[in-house]
C-alpha cells in the first residue's frame, strides 16, 4: 500500500475549533495577558477572586449534573468501565505483563505475553469517584480531545518515520476497538558506526543512481522518476503534506490549550503524577536499591550515556579551546590562516592586529564562558562564541567556512572524539551549523569532511562519502525564540515562493517546510535502502507556546521544551505521547560556555544529582532515555540497552546492561497504561451510554 498523506479540507473544521486557535495565536502575537488563555501549571492565579469565581461555576456544575439523570447514567457507566480496569491492572508480581496489557485485549483474543519476574513493590491506587472534581461531559469532552491529539502526532510520526511509543499506540487501537499488531510499527532507520578497520568513505553498498527529477511545489519538493513524467505532472507515490491540512490539524491542538475542561482536566492529571511519583519514591526508593546492588559489574558511571544535544562549534570546554589557540600560535604561528579585505594574515599577524599575545590569555581574557548577564539575552549569548570578543577568531578556530578550510575546527573535533572514545561509555551527537544564506554551504562543510574526516567516534555523525554526509542523524532548527512575529500562521499564508515581505516567516512556517521535506526525503530513501533522518528542532526555550504546538505534530524530540511549564495541555500531551523532552535526558549544549572538565555530561549528571537530589536508578534512567532518543542504531541500542529495548516496560529492559530498577520501569509503564485507559474508557463508557439510551 502507498503511503500517502490524509488531506482534510476547511470545511470540515468545527468553528469553535477555529475561533479557540485564533485566540491562543492572537493572544501570542499581541503578547497580551495569557492567563485567560494558558493555565500556568507551576505559577498560582494572581488574582485570588477570580479563582475563587472560577471554583463558584465547577461546583454549580457539579450540582447541576448530579440532578441530571441522563449524567447519572453516563457516570455509572463509566465507574463500571473504569473499576473493571482497575482490578485488570492492580498486579500481583507474577501476573504483571499480562496485568497491564489485559485492558487492551478483547474478550476473545488469544492469551497475551508470558509473565515475567518482577520484584514486588508498593503500588499507589486510587478508588472511589473518577470523575470527583469535573463533570462527565467536560471529562467527555477533555479524553475526547487528547485522543484526537495523539492520533494526529501519530500519523505525522509514521509517514516521517519517527518514533510513536508502542504503549501509546496500542492505546489508540484499543479506542477504536482494534489490536495493535508489531507489524504495524514505523521506526527511524539508523546506521551503524563503521566497525573496526572498515572503511567509512567506501561506495559499495550505494544503490544506484536513477536520475529521478525533482520540481519544487510550494516549499516542498516532488519526485518525478524521469522528465516524461516531470512534463505529465506525475510524481512518485510519496507523502506529500499540503499547508492546509496541517495549519487546521494544528488548530485542534492550539484549541485544546484554550479549552476550559481539558486544561482544568491536564492540570489536576499533572499534580496527581507528580504526587504519585514522590509517594512512590518514599514507598519503594530502598527496594530499588536492593534490586542495582545485586547487579553485577554494572553502575552509573559504566552505563551508556549520549549527549544528545551539543553544538560542535561549542563541544571543547574553555580550557581546551585555550590549550588548541596556545598550541597553535607555538607550532603555526607564520602560517596564513585569514583572508580579510583582499589581504592574507597569518596566525601572529592576527594577534597582533588584536593587540595581544596568546602566552597572556586565561580563560578569564578569553570571555566565552556564559554569565548572569546572558541569560535570556541571545544576542549576549552569541557573541560569547567570539573568543576574547574577536569574530576573526572564531572564524579561524571553530568555523568550517574559513581560509584553512576548518582544518583548526576539525582537529579540535577530533581531540573532543578522542576523549569521548577514552571514557568509552559517553557518546555525543556534535550538531554543525548550516545557516542557509548559499546552496554552497553544504558542499563546504562537506569538503571540511571529506578533507580531515573529522569522524572518530562521535553518534555516527558521518560515514560513506559524498551519500552518507546525508547519514547525519537528524537536523535541527536554531534561532532566538523570543523574536516577535507579526504573521499569524494559517492556511492562508503566502507559499514560500509568495514570500516577499523582509521579515522572517513565523517559527512554524519553518517547521513545517522543514518537517515536510524531510519526511518526503526520508520516504524516497527508505524506498531505496538508505538511513531516514529525524526532526530535532530547539523548541519552547523562550516565545509562543505556538512553538511547542507545531512541534508536537512535526518533531521526533525537541531540545529545551521550557514553555511547557506554561500549558498544562500541552505538557501532558508531551507525556502521553512521551516525547523525547518529558522522556526526560541531560545534554550539555555548549561546554565551551558551561563547562569546566573535559567530561561535561558527567558534570550535568552530577549538579543535576546534587541540585534534585536524584538517586542512582534516577539517574540511570536518564542515561537510559539518552541512548533511546539518540541517533544510535539499531543494533548498537541492542548492544547498550538490551535485545528487547522496544518492549514496554520491565520486558524492555536489561537491568545488567541499563543499571534502572526493573521496579522503576514497571511503576513508569503501569503509570502510562493508567492515564491513557482512563481516555479510552471515557470514550468507550460514552459510546455505551449512548447505546443505552
Amino acid at each position: 500500500m502507498p503511503r500517502q498523506f490524509t488531506k482534510i479540507s476547511l470545511h470540515e473544521m468545527d468553528e469553535r475549533v477555529q475561533h479557540l486557535a485564533e485566540k491562543v495565536y492572537a493572544s501570542a502575537l499581541k503578547e497580551e495577558d495569557t492567563k485567560n488563555t494558558l493555565s500556568m501549571f507551576t505559577v498560582p492565579e494572581d488574582c485570588p477572586i477570580g479563582l475563587h469565581q472560577a471554583k463558584e461555576r465547577e461546583l454549580r456544575k457539579e450540582i447541576e449534573e448530579e440532578k441530571s439523570e441522563k449524567s447519572v447514567k453516563r457516570k455509572q457507566s463509566f465507574k463500571l468501565m473504569r473499576s473493571q480496569s482497575i482490578s485488570l491492572q492492580i498486579p500481583v508480581a507474577s501476573e504483571w505483563a499480562m496485568s497491564v496489557i489485559s485492558p487492551l485485549l478483547t474478550p476473545s483474543s488469544p492469551t497475551g505475553p508470558l509473565p515475567i519476574n518482577i520484584p514486588e513493590f508498593q503500588r499507589v491506587t486510587i478508588s472511589g469517584d473518577y470523575c470527583a472534581g469535573i463533570t462527565v461531559e467536560d471529562y467527555e469532552q477533555a479524553a475526547k480531545t487528547l485522543l484526537t491529539a495523539l492520533f494526529i502526532r501519530e500519523k505525522y510520526s509514521r509517514l516521517a518515520y519517527h518514533r510513536f511509543p508502542r504503549t501509546t499506540a496500542k492505546f489508540l487501537r484499543s479506542a477504536n476497538n482494534e489490536i495493535w499488531s508489531e507489524e504495524e510499527e514505523v521506526l527511524p532507520d539508523m546506521c551503524p558506526a563503521p566497525r573496526e578497520g572498515e572503511d567509512p568513505y567506501s561506495m559499495e553498498d550505494l544503490p544506484q543512481n536513477l536520475n529521478y527529477s525533482l520540481k519544487m511545489k510550494d516549499g516542498i519538493i516532488y519526485v518525478y522518476d524521469n522528465e516524461d513524467t516531470l512534463k505529465q505532472d506525475q510524481p512518485r507515490s510519496l507523502p506529500y503534506p499540503d499547508l492546509e491540512t496541517f495549519a487546521i490539524e494544528m488548530s485542534h491542538v492550539l484549541a485544546m490549550i484554550a479549552d476550559g475542561p481539558t486544561k482544568t482536566y491536564c492540570h489536576r492529571r499533572l499534580n496527581f503524577l507528580m504526587s504519585k511519583f514522590h509517594l512512590h519514591e518514599m514507598l519503594n526508593e530502598m527496594a530499588e536499591l536492593k534490586e542495582l546492588k545485586s547487579v553485577p559489574h554494572r553502575d552509573f558511571y559504566n552505563v551508556r550515556k549520549v549527549d544528545t544535544h551539543i553544538h560542535a562549534a561549542a563541544c571543547m570546554n574553555q580550557k581546551h579551546l585555550l590549550k588548541f589557540i596556545k598550541d597553535t600560535y607555538k607550532t603555526e604561528a607564520d602560517r596564513v590562516v585569514l583572508e580579510k579585505g583582499g589581504k592574507k594574515f597569518t596566525l601572529k599577524q592576527v594577534f597582533e592586529d588584536l593587540k595581544m599575545d596568546p602566552y597572556d590569555l586565561t580563560v578569564d581574557s578569553l570571555d566565552v564562558h556564559a554569565g548572569r548577564q546572558t541569560f535570556h539575552r541571545f544576542d549576549k549569548f552569541n557573541s560569547k562564541y567570539n573568543p576574547v570578543g574577536a569574530s576573526e577568531l572564531r572564524e579561524i578556530y571553530i568555523k568550517s567556512d574559513n581560509y584553512i578550510n576548518g582544518e583548526y575546527f576539525a582537529r579540535l573535533i577530533k581531540e573532543v572524539a578522542h576523549d569521548l572514545e577514552e571514557s568509552k561509555y559517553q557518546h555525543a551527537e556534535p550538531r554543525l551549523s548550516i545557516y542557509g544564506r548559499a546552496p554552497e554551504e553544504w558542499d563546504i562543510l562537506l569538503k571540511c569532511n571529506l578533507t580531515y574526516q573529522f569522524k572518530i567516534k562521535l553518534c555516527n555523525y558521518f560515514s560513506k562519502a559524498l551519500d552518507a554526509f546525508l547519514q547525519v542523524t537528524g537536523f535541527d532548527s536554531v534561532d532566538d525564540e523570543s523574536k516577535h512575529s507579526d504573521h499569524i500562521f494559517t492556511y492562508k499564508s503566502p507559499k514560500p515562493e509568495e514570500w516577499t515581505m523582509e521579515e522572517n516567516p513565523p517559527y512554524t512556517y519553518y517547521l513545517f517546510h522543514m518537517y515536510a521535506n524531510i519526511m518526503v526525503l526520508n520516504n524516497l530513501r527508505k524506498e531505496r535502502g538508505l538511513n531516514t533522518f529525524q526532526f530535532r528542532p530547539h523548541c519552547g526555550e523562550a516565545g509562543s507556546i505556538t512553538h511547542l504546538v507545531s512541534a508536537f505534530l512535526t518533531a521526533d524530540n525537541i531540545s529545551h521544551g521550557l514553555n511547557l511549564k506554561k500549558s498544562p495541555v500541552l505538557q501532558y500531551l508531551y507525556y502521553l505521547a512521551q516525547v523525547p523532552n518529558l522522556c526526560v535526558s541531560l545534554s550539555t549544549d555548549d561546554p565551551l560556555q558551561f563547562h569546566y572538565t573535559k567530561e561535561a555530561l558527567m558534570e550535568e549528571y552530577a549538579i543535576a544529582a546534587q541540585l534534585w537530589k536524584l538517586s542512582t536508578c534516577d539517574v540511570c534512567e536518564i542515561a537510559r532515555n539518552s541512548v533511546l532518543q539518540s541517533g544510535l542504531s539499531h543494533q548498537e541500542k541492542k548492544h547498550f540497552l538490551g535485545e528487547n529495548y522496544l518492549q514496554d516496560g520491565p520486558e524492555g529492559n536489561d537491568i545488567r546492561r541499563t543499571n534502572v530498577a526493573q521496579i522503576r520501569m514497571a511503576y513508569r509503564h503501569e503509570t502510562l497504561c493508567n492515564e491513557l485507559s482512563f481516555l479510552v474508557d471515557a470514550v468507550k463508557s460514552e459510546a455505551v451510554a449512548e447505546k443505552a439510551s
